[in-house]
């Protein structure tokens, strides 16, 4: 089998792929009186990670779907990523996934398709470290390649977290390090350094299994995962939910170890200027060169969790517990009332 590169073949990189949300915006807008469904808990109009139908029994079915364009070369890899972005989704609304069904588009006449059998062996790894099937799927030929799920999940519908319910006082934590974007983009222009790509392959597969755990947990008021629009991004929609301020501590941000290598080369992906521009009006403090990290696009990111600070030893638990305990147990921020802008650096 040919070795390829599959990022060559395609004009976008993971999460990096999504429309600029005020171009999703205006395709999303709809001036006809919207359908009521009072069993849907969770819908377009909360612009949260999945969609929530209330099942009646106490629980609720947690639907959701996520592909995109490839962001590394290996094939196996490829599949691994796409699968642990996509289930994440589950994970952030508190949430127990059930099953997975594949997306998969491939240009057949320009890259074999056993490249596409080792995406979706990749994809069968991350849905047994799940604990799902891989039940089925549809498959497109397509000018370039993309791969996703979608996946189906179960909650308790007073364990459902949304990105909407955080409350003032909330400390803000965050489960894995920024910076997935960049190193992508050094990946795709050959200044990836070999040691860093292990790191940023590890990144993108760790499961966020622990947002099952924090469901549980009444003292985490908000949860959401933090993807193409970058923590400025996912942090915003989180304000503007809850009609709170962050207080962000930008020295406190965790980033991928080695970033500066990249950043210093002024080395980031072009969607990072797309959500600079949609975002620079609600933030105070993004002077400088903070735009390249915040709103760096993640592909597969971490949990953003809005805690109560009155209760944290249950989440503490919950963190050691699961192994993150280096990284999601400083927080990064704060919420506050509502001020001038959404987020405020400090």
């Amino acid at each position: 089998m040919e070795t390829i590169k599959l990022t060559q073949f395609s004009h976008g990189a993971g999460c990096g792929c999504k429309i600029a949300p005020s171009v999703l915006e205006t395709i999303l807008k709809n001036n006809e009186a919207p359908l009521h469904f009072k069993n849907l808990l969770v819908g377009n109009k909360e612009r949260d990670d999945a969609a929530v139908l209330d099942l009646g029994d106490g629980t609720a079915l947690i639907s959701t779907t996520d592909f995109f364009m490839p962001i590394v070369d290996d094939a196996k890899d490829f599949g691994r990523i796409a699968s642990t972005n996509a289930i994440s989704d589950v994970y952030a609304m508190g949430g127990t996934p059930l099953l997975a069904i594949a997306i998969l588009g491939w240009p057949v006449s320009k890259i074999d398709p056993q490249h596409a059998a080792l995406v979706l062996e990749g994809c069968r790894e991350v849905c047994a470290s799940a604990g799902i099937p891989l039940a089925g799927g549809h498959s497109i030929d397509s000018p370039e390649p993309f791969f996703g799920l979608a996946v189906s999940g179960k909650v308790k519908v007073e364990n459902l977290k949304k990105n909407s319910t955080a409350q003032e006082g909330d400390l803000l934590f965050i489960t894995k390090p920024i910076g997935v974007g960049i190193m992508g983009t050094a990946l795709k222009r050959g200044i990836l350094k070999e040691e860093d790509y292990a790191v940023f392959v590890n990144t993108m597969t760790q499961l966020n299994k622990v947002g099952e755990s924090l469901g549980a947990l009444a003292s985490v008021h908000a949860l959401t995962d933090v993807t193409g629009f970058g923590l400025a991004g996912h942090l915003i929609e989180m304000c503007e939910g809850s009609g709170l301020t962050a207080e962000l501590e930008y020295q406190k941000i965790p980033l991928l170890p080695g970033i500066e290598f990249y950043t210093n080369q002024f080395c980031f992906p072009d969607n990072t200027t797309r959500n600079l521009n949609s975002y620079k009006d609600k933030m105070e403090g993004m002077d400088g060169l903070e735009f390249i990290t915040l709103c760096d696009p993640q592909t597969s990111g971490g949990l953003l969790i809005a805690v109560s600070p009155a209760d944290l030893n249950a989440y503490t638990s919950v963190i050691k517990n699961s192994g993150l305990e280096n990284i999601a147990l400083e927080p990064i921020g704060k919420l506050t009332k509502k001020q001038e802008k959404w987020v405020k650096l400090i």
